[in-house]
């Protein structure tokens, strides 16, 4: 079953920071695919076409008829019995390099009649190296810390009132926000020295957001933490 409120929190998070970029904001296809890498460690499902129009406006997202994929001419007839949603990768399970699904998007995907590829994939590097894509549509994506996202979006929420958006992300607390494979990897003074986490909990403070994120079902018990002092600092606001 999809985690609907993880679903929900992205593609409400992205249309609140293209709401206050002005169209203006260069990162905010960097930012998207922050947004969608968090939402990968979750049970959720494909969920771009929520917020398609923003993602293609800024070029996370791209999309061409289906005859402009460079295996087209070779393919024609596969490409031409796609009726429904497609994700193009295909797996060979028996393989030995088999290490699962999470590349399922890395050949693009197929909406008939159009074809999308999200920046930073396969797809889209071949794209690039053909030029079909040029320009800013061909630069890399920069990678951006998910906490100064989520300090954007925060800052973005506030203006809009949203203390349950504010709330749900400041929940996740220091290990998922900050964190790594192994947990947070900075001490108290080092994020107390941070000025995306000073921003996000001057938000929370301001907007009285505290509440809200213990009530998350997503606020682990610091108990259960695996730095009880730090994720102790992160809830004594």
């Amino acid at each position: 079953m999809s985690d609907h409120v993880i679903e929900d929190l992205v593609a409400d998070s992205v249309r609140v920071l293209d709401r206050h970029s002005g169209g203006e904001d260069p990162r905010l296809r960097d930012k998207i695919a922050v947004l969608y890498g968090f939402q990968s460690r979750y049970d959720c499902s494909f969920t771009r076409f929520r917020v398609m129009n923003i993602s293609l406006r800024c070029g996370f997202t791209y999309q061409f008829p289906m005859n402009r994929h460079p295996d087209h001419s070779e393919r024609s007839p596969y490409f031409d019995s796609l009726t429904e949603f497609t994700g193009l990768r295909t797996f060979d399970e028996e393989s030995p390099e088999f290490d699962g699904y999470d590349s399922w998007l890395e050949d693009g995907y197929v909406q008939p009649p159009l074809l999308y590829c999200d920046a930073g994939t396969d797809l889209w590097r071949r794209m690039v190296a053909s030029g079909e894509l040029h320009g800013p549509d061909a630069a890399p994506l920069r990678p951006v810390p998910l906490i100064d996202v989520v300090r954007d979006i925060a800052v973005a929420a506030e203006k809009e009132q949203d203390r349950d958006l504010i709330g749900l992300w400041y929940s996740f607390g220091c290990e998922t926000l900050l964190g790594g494979p192994a947990g947070c990897p900075y001490d108290i003074d080092e994020l107390i020295a941070m000025t995306a986490v000073q921003d996000l909990r001057a938000v929370v403070r301001r907007t009285e957001a505290l509440s809200l994120a213990e009530s998350s079902p997503y606020a682990s018990p610091v108990e259960f933490a695996g730095d009880q002092d730090l994720e102790s600092w992160w809830w004594q606001l």
